[in-house]
Formats: C-alpha cells, sequence, structure tokens
C-alpha cells in the first residue's frame, strides 16, 4: 500500500509535527525548499510536513521534489496542489539545473538498503559524493539560507566508547561489503566542509539511526525493521535468521522529521547532530514478538531459522548509545513511544 499525504496516520503525525513550538517554522514562509530522493520515507515526510503548513497556515512555501522513480512519487505526491510542490525528474549523480531562487536544500537522496549496498555500491558512493558535489555547487548559485545533509550513525565506525558524540569516530573495516555506505557518507560531510570553507555555503548534518513509520518500504527492502513489519502486515509468521540477540533502538518517523526541521531551522551552520531514540533500546527478538503480539487474532508466531552461515550485507556492528543532548539543547525531544509508534505503523499499512 502506497502512503498518501490523505492517510489518516500521515495526518494526525504532521498535525503533531507543526505543533512543536520550538521548531523555528517561520525561516519557511514565503521560501523555496528543495528536497532530494523525496519520495524516500523521511523526505516524503519533510515534504508533507511543509505542504500542510502551505495548506493550514498558508506559509506560501514552494517545494521542489526531485526523484528518479517518477511512478512511485507521482502515487505519494498527485494530490498535492502543483500551487505549492512542483515534482522533477531527477537523479543527483548528475548536475541540477533550476533557474528561480532555492532558499534552502535538503539532501536526502540515497540508498541505505542492504540490497542496494550488495548490488549497487557504486551507485550509492555517486548518490552520496557526486550527488552532494553537485547540489553543493548549485547551492553556490543560489545564496541558500542552509543545506541540510541526511547521513547515518554508520559513519562513526565501531568505537570503545559506551555514548557516542557527535565528535567522536571509531575505524571500520573499508573493504567490508557495507564499506560504501559510510564511507561515502564520510566523503559528504567533508565536502559540505569544505565548500562551507571556501565558498561559504551554510550547512548542518543529521547524523540518523534507525527511523521507521508510514511510508517505510517494506516489499523486500532488508533492513530488520522493515522485513518485520512486512511479515506482519502481509501476516505471516515471523523467522529470524539469527538468535535475535541484537540490540536497536528505533526512531518513529514524526520525531525523526520534528529532528531534521529542528536541525534544519535551528541547527548552527557548520555542526551534526545525532538523530536518535534511545530511550527504548530493544533486542530483534523481542521486537518480533511485540510486533505479532500486536495482532493477537491472527495468531502469528516468531520462530528461527538459522543458518550455519550466512552472507549478508547488513551491518554486524554492536549498538553504541548515541549522545543526544547536543539536538536535546535546540529544543527537541522524543513523543512517541515503541508501542505507540509500531501500532501506528502497522495501522497506517491497513
Amino acid at each position: 500500500m502506497m502512503i498518501t499525504f490523505e492517510n489518516k496516520i500521515v495526518q494526525e503525525d504532521l498535525k503533531k509535527i507543526v505543533d512543536s513550538s520550538y521548531i523555528n517554522f517561520e525561516k519557511l514562509r514565503g521560501k523555496t525548499v528543495l528536497i532530494t530522493g523525496v519520495s524516500g520515507m523521511l523526505a516524503t515526510y519533510l515534504a508533507y510536513t511543509i505542504y500542510y503548513l502551505d495548506v493550514h497556515e498558508n506559509f506560501q512555501t514552494k517545494i521542489i521534489g526531485t526523484a528518479r522513480n517518477m511512478e512511485k512519487a507521482n502515487a505519494k505526491f498527485q494530490s498535492l496542489s502543483k500551487e505549492y510542490f512542483e515534482l522533477v525528474q531527477h537523479d543527483v549523480t548528475q548536475p541540477f539545473d533550476y533557474e528561480k531562487d532555492i532558499d534552502y536544500i535538503i539532501h536526502a537522496a540515497s540508498n541505505a538498503s542492504p540490497k542496494f549496498i550488495s548490488t549497487d555500491p557504486v551507485g550509492i558512493i555517486k548518490a552520496n559524493t557526486l550527488g552532494t558535489m553537485n547540489l553543493l555547487e548549485l547551492a553556490r548559485t543560489k545564496g541558500i539560507q542552509n543545506f541540510l545533509f541526511l547521513s547515518t550513525r554508520e559513519i562513526y565506525g565501531k568505537s570503545i566508547k559506551n555514548q557516542l558524540t557527535e565528535q567522536d569516530y571509531g575505524g571500520f573495516d573499508i573493504l567490508s561489503p557495507r564499506a560504501c555506505y559510510p564511507e561515502s557518507k564520510r566523503m559528504a560531510e567533508t565536502l559540505l566542509e569544505s565548500y562551507s570553507v571556501q565558498y561559504e555555503i551554510p550547512y548542518t548534518v543529521a547524523r540518523i539511526a534507525h527511523s521507521y513509520g508510514p511510508g517505510m518500504e517494506i516489499n523486500n527492502d532488508g533492513r530488520i525493521m522493515s522485513d518485520l513489519i512486512s511479515n506482519v502486515v502481509n501476516h505471516e509468521d515471523i523467522i529470524l535468521k539469527s538468535e535475535g540477540t541484537a540490540e536497536r533502538a528505533f526512531c518513529y518517523i514524526s520525531d525523526a522529521t520534528t529532528a531534521l526541521l529542528t536541525v534544519l531551522l535551528n541547527g548552527d551552520s557548520g555542526q551534526a547532530y545525532n538523530v536518535a531514540n534511545e530511550d527504548e533500546p530493544i533486542q530483534i527478538r523481542d521486537l518480533a514478538q511485540k510486533l505479532v503480539s500486536l495482532l493477537p487474532d491472527e495468531k502469528l508466531k516468531v520462530t528461527f531459522d538459522i543458518p550455519t552461515s550466512q552472507s549478508t550485507a547488513y551491518s554486524t556492528d554492536g549498538r553504541t548509545v548515541m549522545d543526544m543532548s547536543k539536538i536535546e539543547k535546540l529544543g527537541w525531544n522524543r513523543l512517541v513511544g515503541l508501542d505507540l509508534g509500531l501500532k501506528k505503523t502497522i495501522e497506517s499499512f491497513e
């Protein structure tokens, strides 16, 4: 099921997002915002939020959304008025020419799916490096107010610390199957700083941990939350291919969206901010049990089928807690707990 702007759960979330009084939404009034990879889960919610402000608060903010897959993008955005939303087919690895003014750039065009990390690592590198450089070249001509880059917690690598601040870094095997993703994200962050130093381009970075919610890709995505949600939505038993003892913490999409808007509109230029929900860590096996318990009438089960060896592009790094104090000083706080977030996500696909 394709999630649209009119979805009941989406509308509930958008109302809560725009009620976040600590976010300086007024900066968006009458401006133009470019969002790359607009059909992705987080980018879609960002576009929907700005459009919601247009419809309900008369913000007169123009949204330019770029996407490669126009069929998917049109399904998500066909109901949005062209007065406020313009959908453009574009591959960020190519230069982007746009004659009108652009005030904010949000670069969200990047694929973190293990499926594509395995099959198209070069494409992932290009989107994060060439894509970022192309957009920075565009920013040079526009006098933008901010460039928000959606990065990842994976740039920290492996760390011996118990908690990761934005100044911490660890190492990882640059020849591992997954290296294309965090290494290219690191390079993109360096590009942002380099363009800031040389051309005075303002930017902020959001280092995002695991997020989920309406609009997440659940068809053969390869990420653990997506796969589990897919099982439940399709009324299938959950079959875990490991003991499920790995621990993760998941941030519901409305909280991730308020965090991204906080970084975009309240953040200090040249700074990175962690974006995560570190209050409810959970083992994968417990997450699976929690999901099947949400649909008791289905009588779904969690079973284990552990292979003797397994080739996977899943991240195998142990979880290290991300320090959230920096973004919290900007006013951000998490509102949606795991139980409610899972319930809302499943309902959104019904």
